[in-house]
């Protein structure tokens, strides 16, 4: 494999980053609201949020990606590749993120809250202040884990035609014929990205764990 096969490569690992970041990010932020209306003791809002999680965990990620990009080009609604995979994978990262980040949010002590009722705090000073920083803690191991998830899945990008780093590495299979090689080098490219993540991870949550005995 020669120089520009391994730039157009380097092209593909661009855009996979680029779309993990969007992925996070944005569903980071869909996914914080989705925590807090499924911790807010509002029924319906629980509900509802419960049965998003639910569509969102119980289908592939492959058959997300292709509903966002075909099915809504079936009522009209023409999408960019670049556009329709990050919103789907914004999608997706709202509700496993959503999930997770509830969960923390209800493995804080429930005495945390108490407290904060009794010194007259509002609801939103309650979270801001007291409630979510802690649930961040509690949280950061499952959701850099799910982040290497999030990365691993973009390779589905391929179903709509987006080039990232696993369809950079099929184009130039068929091109030159040496599959062993470039994927290979595609799985050492996925491998130093993911790697160091995996031992955040994991070390944060023996760091976690012993602070917690």
């Amino acid at each position: 494999m020669g120089h520009e096969e391994f730039v157009f490569l380097l092209i593909g690992l661009k855009w996979t980053v680029l779309l993990s970041a969007v992925g996070f990010v944005c569903g980071g932020i869909a996914g914080l609201g989705v925590a807090l209306a499924r911790a807010s003791g509002l029924p319906l809002l629980e509900r509802v949020t419960a049965g998003y999680i639910a569509v969102f965990q119980g289908t592939p990620l492959l058959m997300q990606l292709f509903v966002v990009y075909y099915g809504l080009a079936l009522v009209g609604l023409m999408l960019d590749a670049w556009v329709a995979v990050a919103i789907g994978l914004t999608l997706h990262a709202s509700a496993y993120l959503g999930e997770i980040w509830r969960g923390s949010i209800e493995a804080v002590p429930r005495g945390q809250t108490e407290a904060a009722k009794a010194l007259s705090l509002r609801y939103v000073s309650r979270m801001k202040d007291v409630i979510l920083p802690q649930a961040l803690r509690i949280s950061l191991p499952a959701t850099i884990g799910f982040l290497v998830q999030l990365i691993k899945g973009t390779s589905l990008a391929s179903i709509v035609g987006f080039t990232e780093l696993t369809r950079a590495g099929n184009i130039i299979s068929n091109q030159i014929f040496q599959p062993l090689t470039v994927f290979g080098i595609v799985g050492i490219l996925y491998f130093v990205m993911c790697c160091p993540l995996t031992i955040l991870g994991a070390r944060l949550e023996r760091k976690f764990a012993a602070s917690a005995r």
